[in-house]
């Protein structure tokens, strides 16, 4: 019986999780890096202050309280850190459920560390469900401004401070497939790869082959500020007009 119990529990744990749909992450090199997987939402005052929606993988934990504070006064940031990867479940209920929590005039977005896993993007999809992922934020937000960050580099374990050969690999080749269907569709692109590739120096290190310091967070968070706020508009009257 002993070893019956914490079985039962963890089935039914799991069997909640599914039940609710929540993000699952199984790699544990791929573990939230925060406050976990969530949308963090912003207290709106003054409807007529723009809105902007940040999404990404647990890299946006690292950077967003920087842009969320940069922005202050000017937008209400939320953040959606999700550990969701290409597929149709997300652009068909995932997705268009936390964009309804808008309306949002600017989006700045990117997904890309969890899917480098073989199987977990089945071949010769991965383009048109990123172009997918697009069409329901255009057609969610006709009037927002749509910005797409690359997915940041791939470190090897331990200090020697080299990109992983495997997995950043996969990194750059889904990173040139998306920015291939940004092209396609009008959609500018902050290019957080091209940012952190030189300053490896920056990484975590150790056992953390993912994750960033708060120096390159900080050029990540400032990358995505001067987007936003070129974008902007002056108010929520000016973004329905």
């Amino acid at each position: 019986m002993k070893l019956i119990a914490p079985l039962f529990v963890f089935v039914t744990l799991v069997a909640l999780a599914v039940a609710a749909e929540g993000p699952v992450e199984t790699d544990p090199r791929l573990h939230s890096d925060g406050k976990g997987w969530k949308l963090n939402q912003a207290t709106i005052k003054d409807p007529r202050r723009p809105r902007v929606l940040l999404i990404g993988d647990s890299i946006l934990s690292g950077y967003m309280g920087h842009a969320i504070k940069a922005l202050e006064g000017k937008a209400y940031v939320d953040a959606w850190v999700n550990p969701y990867c290409q597929s149709e479940h997300l652009n068909h209920k995932v997705l268009p459920e936390v964009l309804a929590k808008g309306p949002y005039d600017v989006v700045h977005f990117n997904m890309g560390l969890h899917g480098w896993p073989e199987g977990r993007i089945k071949a010769g999809t991965f383009e048109p469900l990123t172009k997918g992922y697009v069409e329901v934020i255009k057609k969610a937000l006709p009037q927002a401004k749509i910005f797409w960050a690359s997915s940041t580099p791939v470190l090897l374990e331990g200090e020697v401070k080299q990109l992983d050969p495997v997995i950043n690999a996969n990194i750059v080749e889904q990173n040139r497939m998306a920015a291939k269907v940004m092209s396609e569709m009008g959609v500018p692109v902050n290019d957080f790869y091209s940012l952190l590739v030189d300053k490896l120096e920056l990484a975590r290190g150790g056992r953390d082959k993912f994750h960033w310091t708060p120096p390159a967070y900080k050029i990540l968070g400032d990358q995505c500020v001067e987007a936003v706020l070129k974008a902007l508009p002056t108010s929520r009257s000016d973004a329905t007009r």
